[in-house]
């Protein structure tokens, strides 16, 4: 299995106090922490890629928590995620599919309530490419006022032979959410939908 080589990491958070409305009396919070990493498989078709996925885990659980401690340390407090791959262009999209479990289970596993599917998006891409990743409510995918999406890239990466790997979680609604739906009150959470 190829060692997971880690060129560089980040975090960065917003808080949100309002879109033009009304001061929030709490701000939304919205973290976003990526590493960029070798790609094992650039400039080369590999058939069995699937074991790099084992060798993703500790990094998407070190990432997960490192999102957790940059809001505050309290799991309880998130109630929005995403993730996101760009591979650098040397690689080929599949590879940023090898993200799906380990960055999703990742925050899964962290999170007290967390019934929904991570959502998620990947793309081919060169340096400072940005991606817009999706984030939904973490225990019910039907809460339309967490819809929300977080654009990331960074100047440098990927380079081609690298990966840039995105986990994202939100402390709430979009601020001014007023677009109707199932209320996040109203999650019965029993099938990661409503």
């Amino acid at each position: 299995m190829p060692e997971v080589i880690v060129r560089k990491s980040f975090i960065t958070i917003e808080e949100i106090f309002h879109e033009g409305g009304p001061i929030a009396k709490v701000p939304l919070r919205r973290s976003v922490v990526g590493s960029v990493i070798k790609n094992p498989y650039a400039g080369r078709y590999v058939e069995d890629i699937v074991p790099f996925i084992d060798d993703l885990k500790p990094l998407g659980t070190s990432m997960a928590q490192r999102l957790i401690a940059a809001l505050g340390g309290d799991a309880s407090v998130v109630e929005g995620y995403g993730k996101a791959c760009i591979v650098g262009q040397a690689g080929e999209i599949e590879h940023g599919a090898l993200w799906h479990a380990p960055g999703g289970y990742s925050m899964r596993d962290n999170l007290p309530a967390s019934n929904a599917i991570v959502p998620s998006t990947k793309k081919v891409g060169g340096p400072g490419t940005r991606i817009d990743v999706p984030v939904t409510h973490c225990n019910a995918s039907y809460v339309r006022s967490h819809f929300d999406s977080i654009e990331v890239g960074i100047n440098d990466a990927p380079k081609a032979d690298e990966m840039l790997v995105l986990l994202v979680m939100t402390t709430g609604a979009r601020i001014h959410n007023r677009a109707g739906g199932l209320n996040a009150s109203d999650i019965k959470g029993e099938d990661g939908l409503r």
